[in-house]
C-alpha cells in the first residue's frame, strides 16, 4: 500500500537513497533540503530542522500536496569535530541542535496524524559512533546517542497507537565525505571493519525500507545497525 513518506535530509548521500527506495516501492515521498535544489523526480520542501516553524511549514505542504505523513525518516545531520579540550561551546551544542532537536522539531508535526490513523513509522538515523564512541565527536556521539533514548522513549509512548519508532545506526558509509578522505586514511578505518569494506547508500536505506514498511509492524524501538559487524558487542 503506497504510504506518503517525508524525509528530512533527503537531498543528498544515505537520505537521497532512502528517499529513493521508497519512491521505488510506490510511496509519494517528499525530501527536505537546506541548501540547493531539491532532487529530480521527488518532491522538495526547503526547510532547516532546527527552525521548528519552518519544519512545521513543511510539514503542511506535504500535507497538502501528497497527504498526511505516514512514514518519517530522520536524517539531518552535522558535525563539528575535534577534541572535548579544543571544543567551543557552539561545536558542542550545533550537533545537538541539529542532530537531536531537530529531530524533535519533525516528528511533533505528524505524530498527532498518525496516532488519529492508528499508522505510523519514523526511523531515526544514528550512527555506530553512538554505540562505540569516536575521538573527536564528543559531540557528534552525543547527539546520535541522544536519538536512540528519544525512540526508545517515544516507542513505549506511542505502540498502542500502531505507530513504530526505530533507529538505524549505519557504520562507515561509502558517501562523498568518506571518498574524499586521503587513501591511507580510508584504509585505516577498513581495518576496523570486520566485513572490509564500507557500507553502500542502497544497503542503508533497504534497512530503513524494512523498518518503515509493513513487514516491520512488530518491530519497535529496536537499534539496527548496518556497519559490517563494527559495532558489535553494543
Amino acid at each position: 500500500m503506497p504510504r506518503t513518506a517525508l524525509v528530512l535530509g533527503g537531498n543528498r548521500g544515505i537520505g537521497l537513497a532512502v528517499a529513493r527506495h521508497l519512491a521505488a516501492r510506490g510511496d509519494r515521498v517528499a525530501v527536505s533540503h537546506r541548501t540547493g535544489e531539491p532532487p529530480e523526480q521527488l518532491f522538495g520542501v526547503h526547510c532547516d530542522v532546527t527552525d521548528a516553524d519552518a519544519v512545521n511549514a513543511a510539514c503542511t505542504r506535504v500535507k497538502e500536496e501528497l497527504g498526511p505523513v505516514e512514514v518519517l525518516v530522520f536524517n539531518a545531520g552535522i558535525t563539528r569535530d575535534r577534541p572535548l579540550a579544543a571544543m567551543s561551546a557552539d561545536d558542542f551544542t550545533a550537533p545537538l541542535q541539529t542532530n537531536l532537536v531537530g529531530a524533535f522539531h519533525g516528528i511533533r508535526p505528524v505524530l498527532r496524524g498518525m496516532m488519529r490513523a492508528k499508522w505510523g513509522r519514523i526511523v531515526l538515523m544514528s550512527s555506530t559512533v553512538a554505540l562505540s564512541g569516536a575521538v573527536g565527536q564528543t559531540n557528534y556521539a552525543a547527539s546520535k546517542a541522544g536519538l536512540i533514548g528519544l525512540a526508545r522513549s517515544l516507542a513505549l509512548e506511542v505502540a498502542g497507537h500502531g505507530i513504530t519508532v526505530n533507529v538505524v545506526a549505519p557504520g562507515y558509509t561509502d558517501t562523498d565525505m568518506v571518498a574524499a578522505m586521503p587513501d591511507a586514511q580510508r584504509e585505516n578505518l577498513l581495518s576496523t571493519v570486520p566485513m572490509r569494506r564500507m557500507a553502500t547508500s542502497d544497503e542503508i536505506a533497504s534497512a530503513v525500507g524494512y523498518l518503515t514498511g509493513e513487514d516491520a509492524g512488530y518491530v519497535t524501538g529496536t537499534v539496527l545497525r548496518v556497519d559490517g559487524g563494527l559495532g558489535m558487542g553494543h
